[in-house]
Parts: structure tokens; C-alpha cells; sequence
């Protein structure tokens, strides 16, 4: 009876392990791009105030709402966003999502008071609000939790990857006015228009369900549905979008992001103009030099997202690249400033980046369905108001003290209280976990 049961579960293995790989292969690789194509903006944005400040005069007060005020109305359409994508179709979304926000990149490279830079930052964030939250809920559509934080790592490794290729690239165009029109401008249209044409493979490329998946064989198909829905967490009774909106843990959640979030993009937007003023090096040079906190912000990401999944761990796998972030920001206020000691402690700053993977898997684990995707609309939404906070006080705190001691500081705390925070999200269980444990 033992044998025929090995024999039975063999094809069952063999089947769940072809399925795993065929839709890795088929999936992560072309959202990874596509995530690439979403942080080169980020990038830009960077990489254009050193030119913007050059050509306009633009302060860095101004520099900071510029780079924040895209938060405001990126926050507003975070949670329609997820559902959209969870409700109807993640390709559609996703598709026109990315052709609009394209356009408006390339827009961006239009202006010149900061009043158009205002607004062409807030109709690019409403533009964008939608990608992030639905492809992590899309994500959840296709991989079981085994493979889940290592989908995420293996998406977001797109965040330290887009800077490691943007920030020469940035450095290279910002250097070279072409036809009359200054470097930064360029940058805006040479980054925005991949956006557009990969929105519109998006459409044909992307398979909304798995049951939809012509690409998957029908043994494959049942399998990856009656896994994950065998994972779906356990609930006493079904819980609606609003119920989960209340749900403790979602704002505990909501809490860690913001205060992650807060030294995430202020470390973004504010990197290169800190390596330029402290290095006086040229803006090639310094696109160079921005490479390498990314390099290992990359390395981070990925060990740590592959170690949650074999561990099954994510609480410890969120907290630990925050504390270590918290030291560099100690040592960044402490130790004596240099090209080579600046480098060293913006590297251990960026290991923050690792939270993400295993940060991101905990919502879709604790939640289901519609649920889980206002859930993460809703996480994503606070966590960006931080995208706004974080670079504009950081800009605010320079332009007061004449020092980046005070931006340092808050940081510094927000890393060490995100960290702390996270290690009391409750722990995931799953529905056949559940039915497998004695009563």
C-alpha cells in the first residue's frame, strides 16, 4: 500500500515541480522588466534635479515637494488599483497603466517653473498607483508560498537593478544636451517611452488566471488552482473588503511600511545629490559611484527573499535589513566624512531593500482574494505617504540646518522603530496547515 502510494505521488510531484518552474519562467522575467521600466523613473527624477538645479535654479525645498507631491495622488488610487486587478483583468490594468504613465514621463521633460513640475508629478504618480499593488496581488494569482517571497525578491530585485543601470545611464545623458535641448530633458523621453511600448505587450503577454493559461497543461492548471486554494488563509467566517480594512494587523502593517518607506525613497531621491556635493565629482562619475550601494542592495535582496521561502520565515527576514540600515545611518552621523567611507555606509543603507520581499509576502498570507488586495492597496497607500514625507523633509531638514545630520537622525529612527514593529505582525496560516493539525 506505501508503494502504490509512492507511486501515485510521484507524478503529483513531478507535475507540481514542472508547473512551479514553467510559470517562473514564463512570468517573473517579463514583469521584472516591466518593473525595471516603472523604477527608471525614479531614477531619472534623482538624476534631473543635479540639471534641474543647474538650468532652473530649483531648490532643493523645491526639489523635495517635486519628488514627494507624486505620492499624494499615487496614495488616492492605490486600494482601486488592487482591486481593479483583482476583480477584472491584471493585463488590461496593468497594460494601460503603463502606457499613460509613460507618456506623462516624457511630458515631465516639458517643464519649467516648479508649478509644472508639480503638477506633472502629481498626474504621474495617479498614473502609477496602480502597478505596484497589482502585481503583487497578480503574483499571488500564480505562485504558491513556497515560491512566494522569492517571486517578490526575484520581481523587486528590479528596484536596486533599475538603479544600478539608470544611475550611469542617467549620469551619461545628464552630461549630453543633444539638438539644443539640455541632458535632463532627454532623460525624461529616453525613460518614458519604454514604458509605453512594453505597456502594449503587456496586453497579449500577460494570463490573467491560471485556468486562462493556454500555456499550461490541464494537469498543470488543476494543480497550481487546488494549491493555492488550499493555501488560502483560514478564516472563521468570509471577510469583506471593509473588514479587512479594519483588520489590526493590515495597519500594523500599514505602520512598518510608512517608516520603511520613509528612509527607502529618501535614500532614492536624495543619493546622487549627496555623492555630488560631497565628492565634486562630475555627473558621469557620480552615476558610476551611485551604482554600488545598489549593487548590494541586489545582492541583499535576493539571499534574503530565497532564505524567507526555505525558512518559511518573514517577520525576522523584514526586521533584520532595517536594523542593519539603522547602523549605517549611525555611522553616517558619527564617522568622518570620505568618498570610500560614504560608499561603504550608503551600501549597508540600501540592505534595507531586502525587507521588501519578505515584507510583501505577509499581506496575501494573511488575507485572501479581495480581501488581500485592499489590503495591499491599502498598505502600499500609507507606506507611500512616506514617498512624499521622506524626501521633502529630508530636503526641508538641509535647507534649515545647512547639514544632512537632522535627516540622518529621523531616518535613523524610522529604521529602527519599522524593524521593531514588524517582528509583532502576527504569523500566516494556511487552510491546509490547518486541516492538518491535530484539533
Amino acid at each position: 500500500m506505501a508503494s502504490s502510494t509512492t507511486i501515485a505521488a510521484a507524478p503529483d510531484v513531478r507535475v507540481a515541480k514542472h508547473t512551479r518552474r514553467k510559470i517562473a519562467l514564463r512570468l517573473l522575467p517579463f514583469v521584472f522588466i516591466l518593473y525595471i521600466t516603472n523604477y527608471l523613473d525614479r531614477t531619472s527624477v534623482a538624476y534631473a534635479a543635479i540639471g534641474m538645479s543647474r538650468t532652473l535654479g530649483f531648490s532643493d525645498r523645491v526639489f523635495g515637494l517635486g519628488a514627494g507631491i507624486f505620492f499624494l495622488s499615487y496614495v488616492a488610487l492605490q486600494i482601486p488599483g488592487a482591486l481593479m486587478v483583482e476583480r477584472r483583468s491584471a493585463r488590461r490594468c496593468i497594460s494601460v497603466i503603463m502606457i499613460v504613465w509613460g507618456l506623462l514621463t516624457v511630458l515631465t521633460g516639458l517643464v519649467h517653473t516648479p508649478g509644472q513640475l508639480y503638477g506633472a508629478r502629481l498626474l504621474l504618480g495617479a498614473a502609477e498607483a496602480g502597478f505596484f499593488p497589482g502585481v503583487i496581488v497578480y503574483l499571488s494569482h500564480w505562485f504558491i508560498r513556497e515560491d512566494r517571497a522569492k517571486a517578490g525578491s526575484n520581481f523587486m530585485a528590479a528596484i536596486p537593478l533599475s538603479f544600478i543601470v539608470g544611475s550611469p545611464l542617467a549620469g551619461w545623458i545628464l552630461g549630453h544636451p543633444w539638438l539644443g535641448v539640455d541632458g535632463w530633458r532627454w532623460l525624461f523621453v529616453l525613460e518614458g517611452m519604454p514604458a509605453v511600448l512594453l505597456g502594449g505587450v503587456a496586453f497579449f503577454f500577460l494570463t490573467d488566471r491560471p485556468r486562462e493559461a493556454a500555456w499550461l497543461a490541464p494537469e498543470e492548471r488543476q494543480w497550481i488552482e487546488q494549491t493555492l486554494e488550499d493555501e488560502k488563509p483560514v478564516t472563521k467566517q468570509k471577510i469583506t473588503v471593509w473588514q479587512a480594512l479594519g483588520y489590526g494587523p493590515v495597519w500594523l502593517l500599514a505602520g512598518v511600511a510608512f517608516l520603511e518607506y520613509f528612509v527607502f525613497y529618501t535614500v532614492a531621491f536624495w543619493l546622487p545629490t549627496i555623492f555630488k556635493r560631497e565628492s565634486g565629482f562630475s555627473d558621469v562619475r557620480v552615476g558610476l559611484l551611485g551604482t554600488l550601494p545598489y549593487v548590494a542592495a541586489l545582492i541583499a535582496m535576493l539571499i534574503n527573499g530565497w532564505h524567507s521561502d526555505k525558512t518559511g520565515e518573514r517577520r525576522w527576514h523584514s526586521a533584520v535589513p532595517q536594523f542593519i540600515a539603522a547602523i549605517a545611518l549611525l555611522g553616517l552621523l558619527t564617522l568622518p566624512s570620505s568618498t570610500p567611507v560614504l560608499v561603504t555606509l550608503f551600501a549597508m543603507l540600501c540592505v534595507i531593500h531586502a525587507f521588501l520581499a519578505s515584507f510583501w509576502a505577509m499581506p496575501t498570507e494573511l488575507l485572501s482574494d479581495s480581501a488581500a488586495a485592499a489590503a495591499v492597496g491599502l498598505v502600499n497607500a500609507l507606506a507611500s505617504v512616506a514617498g512624499f514625507a521622506g524626501p521633502f523633509a529630508f530636503g526641508y531638514l538641509n535647507s534649515r540646518t545647512g547639514s544632512y545630520s537632522s535627516g540622518f537622525a529621523l531616518m535613523m529612527l524610522c529604521a529602527v522603530a519599522s524593524g521593531l514593529l514588524v517582528l509583532r505582525v502576527p504569523a500566516a496560516r494556511s487552510r491546509a496547515l490547518a486541516e492538518s493539525s491535530p484539533s
